[in-house]
Formats: structure tokens, C-alpha cells, sequence
């Protein structure tokens, strides 16, 4: 593997080949995650099921219900704006955060590539940690945040909401993250009320997303990209898209070795 640092979080890693992986590749890509949130893996030519055999060695594989899924591969959904007549809204969150066990990793691999446009933005949630004001982290120590689900029709055996520390300790890296995610789904921070929440999220997560914390994807063909979700906030940029943007998505619980008492 050729690995190239990218800043303020991410890789690049070249010459490898997502389909022949190793136990010990695996296991340096588990570790490459959890330090730098964001690997990408140019020049692949994955079809599903070996992007879905890639996913599993990282896991059991997870679905967030309502999406739609690739035909023949249920795991795996489809993100597309094909036939829409308004672009999609993309705000920065992590991925099935209101699961009380959230997914460690998501992956796309890209399908159709737009001709202009159509980024993906993610946010090293390690540096909005280190870089609060020291009161404020003070305040926020031990505090906790309800996650909720919001615009999908669920039943009721499925996970609509879970509660996470809002400082959160990797349990890979054991570094400590500002684990939050779009506000819409932040429902409340243990200890405060309703306006407060609202207050102190929205000011948590203008600090998350502030441009210097930010590494821009521009997408390439062959491009599969993965991060950990336990360390960045990501979000889709569908603002000047011009062609067809479609990718395929899979997620995995991963950290299956981890100490789980490094969860909380």
C-alpha cells in the first residue's frame, strides 16, 4: 500500500487491491480509519458483490431502513439523483447514529460520476474536540445526547432513537471525539432543557463543520471511499451537479475485536 496523508483529516491509499486484502491489511485499514476518519482507494473495479465481500471483512453488514437497495445486493443501497427535479439535501451527521450500536464504517463506490459537481465533505471530529474552549469541554464532560431518527416511516421493532456520551472515546484510536450529528436529530443534552439543547447544539456544530475542518472529495471513476463514523460528520454537496450522480452505499459494524469498555 502507498499511503499519502491528507489534511485536516484522510488518506489516499494506492496500490492495493480491494478484492485480495489480508488479515494484516485489514487490520492496518481498521487502524488507518480511526487516525485519519477518511480513506479513499482510487482506481478500483469493484462490482457489487466484491464491494459487499470488501464491506464484510470490516463487519456484520447494516441497512438503514427506507433507502432503497441494489437490485440483487439488499445490503448495499442506492444513492442517486436520476430522475429528480430537485437536487437532494445533505446536511453533515453520521450515519444511523440513533442505532445504539451505530455502524463503525460506511463506504461508497461510485457508479456514474457527474460531469461537475457533487463533493462529499466530511469533518475531523478528533480536532472539534481538542479545539473547544476549555470551559466549554469542561461543560460538556459526562453529558449526554438522545439521537433521533428523523424522515423515514419505521416499525416498531426497528431503533428510532439512542442515547451517546457527547465526548466519546474512540474505541480504536482511544481518542476522544465531539460525537454529535445533524441537528435535527439531537434531541436532548442530559442536564438541559429544550432551548438549551438547541442553543448548545447548534454552536457544537457550527464549531464541527467550520471550513479548516474540512477535507472536499471531488469524485473520480473507480473512486471507493470509506471513513469511520465514530470520528467525522460527513455530508453530500448536491449544489452545482451537472450529469448523473450515482453510487452505491454499504455500512459495518466493525471494532468487532475492540474493547467495548472503551465505548463509553
Amino acid at each position: 500500500m502507498i499511503i499519502t496523508r491528507t489534511e485536516p483529516l484522510g488518506a489516499r491509499v494506492e496500490d492495493v487491491d480491494l478484492t485480495r486484502l489480508g488479515d494484516d491489511d485489514v487490520s492496518a485499514l481498521t487502524g488507518l480509519l480511526a487516525a485519519q476518519g477518511v480513506v479513499v482507494f482510487p482506481g478500483q473495479r469493484l462490482d457489487d458483490a466484491e464491494f459487499t465481500a470488501f464491506l464484510r471483512r470490516f463487519g456484520r453488514l447494516v441497512f438503514t431502513v427506507g433507502e432503497t437497495p441494489v437490485p440483487d445486493h439488499p445490503d448495499l443501497n442506492v444513492i442517486s439523483n436520476v430522475g429528480r427535479t430537485t437536487a437532494p439535501r445533505s446536511t453533515f451527521h453520521v450515519d444511523s447514529s440513533y442505532f445504539a450500536a451505530p455502524p463503525a464504517y460506511t463506504a461508497l463506490r461510485t457508479v456514474t460520476v457527474p460531469r461537475e459537481g457533487g463533493q462529499t465533505e466530511f469533518s475531523n471530529q478528533y480536532r472539534a474536540h481538542d479545539t473547544l474552549e476549555a470551559g466549554l469541554r469542561e461543560r460538556l464532560e459526562g453529558r449526554t445526547l438522545t439521537h433521533v431518527v428523523t424522515g423515514v416511516e419505521l416499525s416498531d421493532d426497528d431503533e428510532s432513537s439512542a442515547v451517546h456520551p457527547l465526548l466519546r472515546r474512540h474505541p480504536v484510536s482511544g481518542r476522544t471525539s465531539l460525537y454529535l450529528t445533524t441537528p435535527a436529530r439531537c434531541a436532548s443534552i442530559s442536564g438541559l432543557d429544550a432551548e438549551q439543547t438547541k442553543e448548545l447544539v447548534e454552536r457544537l456544530y457550527a464549531h464541527s463543520t467550520r471550513p479548516d475542518n474540512l477535507y472536499r472529495h471531488a469524485w473520480a471513476e473507480g473512486d471507493v471511499v470509506m471513513w469511520d463514523n465514530g470520528c467525522v460528520l460527513h455530508r453530500a454537496d448536491h449544489s452545482g451537479v451537472v450529469g448523473d450522480r450515482v453510487m452505491h452505499r454499504g455500512m459495518a459494524t466493525g471494532y468487532a475485536t475492540a474493547d467495548p469498555g472503551l465505548l463509553v
